[in-house]
C-alpha cells in the first residue's frame, strides 16, 4: 500500500465515542474519517456524504472501526490456521483458507498481508 496506516487515533476517536462524547466534526475528524474510509474500502461517496453530519459521521467511525477490527481477528485466525496446516503438512488446506479469506476481505491492507502470506506458501514448496 502507497499510504502509510495508522489507526490509532480512528480506535481512540471510537472509543471517546462509544463512551459517550459526541462526535464533533472539526477539518481534523473529517480527514481522519474520510482517510480511514479509503483504507478500509469505504466507496469515497458514501464516505464524503457521512461526514456531512454526526450522526452518519458516527456511523462511517463504527464501520471503519468495525472493518479494521473484524477483518484483524480474520487474518489473524486464518494466518494461525493455515500456518498449522502447512505444518502439518497439508499446504492444500493452508491455501484453501487464505484463498477464502481472500473472498470476503474488502480492507486492503489484510487483503495484501493474506496474498503475502500466500506467496509464502507457495514460496516454501518450492
Amino acid at each position: 500500500m502507497s499510504e502509510d496506516i495508522d489507526w490509532d487515533p480512528v480506535r481512540q476517536l471510537a472509543s471517546r465515542v462509544e463512551a459517550g462524547e459526541p462526535l464533533v466534526l472539526t477539518p481534523a475528524v473529517r480527514d481522519l474519517l474520510l482517510r480511514t474510509a479509503r483504507q478500509v474500502a469505504i466507496p469515497e461517496p458514501d464516505a464524503q456524504a457521512a461526514v456531512q453530519n454526526a450522526a452518519t459521521a458516527t456511523a462511517l467511525l463504527r464501520e471503519a472501526r468495525g472493518r479494521i477490527r473484524d477483518g484483524s481477528i480474520r487474518l489473524n485466525i486464518t494466518e494461525m490456521r493455515a500456518r498449522d496446516l502447512a505444518r502439518a503438512g497439508d499446504k492444500a488446506g493452508a491455501r484453501k483458507l487464505l484463498e477464502d479469506l481472500l473472498a470476503v476481505e474488502a480492507v486492503p491492507l489484510y487483503r495484501e498481508l493474506a496474498e503475502i502470506a500466500l506467496e509464502d506458501l507457495d514460496d516454501a514448496e518450492g
